[in-house]
């Protein structure tokens, strides 16, 4: 796996893919009239627009730290972001506005504003940059393992569901065995497997978030194979496969859009938890849980060092609070029983 991501390139397409694959999905909403209405509810929801632009801010900085150039055959590859926010480094610590660093003693006063508006760490790097670089981590966080666990889920809820007996116990058995182990210690063990990094983070969660999802699509699938419509179907000779792809899956997209909406979120927090306990991506890799993790020591300091800890704290809740309203939105847009209300 090392070697299958030795180059960047791929995972710096997981940010542009997410984006290209929502820009197409409301396009293609606007058009469908099952969607319609619920696209039409969505745009009423006040809560939900705020969602949705807090979210392409953050979409917009992981694209941009997802571009980049080299400006010469020697010099080292720089993104967008890179260009636009990095800021010359200090010698240590610089409070946030400070215009100039004081050694190891920070003032709590203002000085004169600089170009550090969040201060720096204790390498003298700037902390919102450092902030700015965590949204490609999330992102890729969030869309590579979406990429793995999904599939997998849709995959085996549905033959679960559809075709029951030895198929459904043999689905039953695999995730109960897998909900059996704890999942922050089965997330370690496959990363210390793996080794430390990206790709191998978002590898071990998708081996181990599918199973909810897994367990919500084959309950919806053994409601709606015995209903009328998936009988005459059957009645009419249509393949499982048909019935499976054209009658059940379609309607299991708005469930699927929720929880994985939600689920986001979850992988987020995810990573900033495995980055805390040292198992997560790797050092040189930007990311909030390696800043919340860098962090511990210096609210022990005297003054205390607060604003590497909450920057990243406070990065972390916008996007997860976003994704959790932007789900709670689509749940009341989607569903059938609140269209009347």
């Amino acid at each position: 796996m090392e070697k299958l991501f030795a180059n960047d390139w791929f995972l710096n397409l997981i940010p542009i893919l997410v984006i290209v694959v929502l820009v197409w999905s409301i396009a293609r909403a606007r058009r469908q009239p099952l969607w319609a209405e619920a696209y039409r509810r969505l745009g009423r929801n006040k809560v939900a627009i705020g969602a949705i632009v807090v979210l392409a801010l953050y979409g917009t900085v992981a694209v941009g730290d997802s571009i980049g150039w080299r400006d010469s055959a020697n010099s080292d590859r720089k993104t967008i972001v890179d260009r636009v926010f990095s800021r010359t480094r200090e010698r240590t610590y610089s409070a946030p506005m400070a215009a100039e660093t004081n050694g190891e003693a920070i003032p709590y006063k203002l000085t004169a504003p600089g170009t550090h508006l969040l201060g720096t760490d204790s390498v003298g790097e700037d902390v919102l940059f450092r902030t700015l670089k965590g949204c490609r981590t999330a992102c890729i966080i969030g869309g590579f393992t979406t990429i793995i666990a999904l599939p997998l889920a849709l995959v085996l809820g549905l033959i679960a569901g559809y075709f029951g007996k030895i198929v459904d116990d043999t689905v039953q058995y695999v995730y109960t065995v897998m909900q059996s182990v704890p999942d922050v210690l089965l997330l370690i063990a496959i990363i210390l497997v793996l080794g430390r990094g990206l790709p191998q983070m978002c590898f071990a969660l998708g081996i181990t978030s599918w199973v909810t999802l897994c367990r919500l699509i084959r309950g919806e699938t053994l409601k709606h194979r015995d209903r009328d419509y998936v009988r005459a179907a059957k009645a009419l000779g249509a393949s499982p496969y048909r019935i499976i792809t054209k009658h059940i899956l379609p309607n299991l997209l708005p469930i699927l859009v929720i929880s994985v909406t939600l689920g986001f979120s979850g992988l987020v927090l995810a990573e900033a938890v495995l980055s805390y306990l040292g198992v997560g991506v790797g050092p040189d890799v930007g990311s909030w849980g390696n800043m919340i993790d860098g962090a511990r020591d210096e609210l022990s300091r005297n003054p205390v060092i607060w604003w590497t800890i909450t920057s990243a704290s406070l990065a972390v809740f916008g996007l997860v609070l976003a994704l959790n309203l932007l789900g709670d939105a689509l749940r009341d847009a989607i569903d059938p029983r609140l269209r009347s209300s």
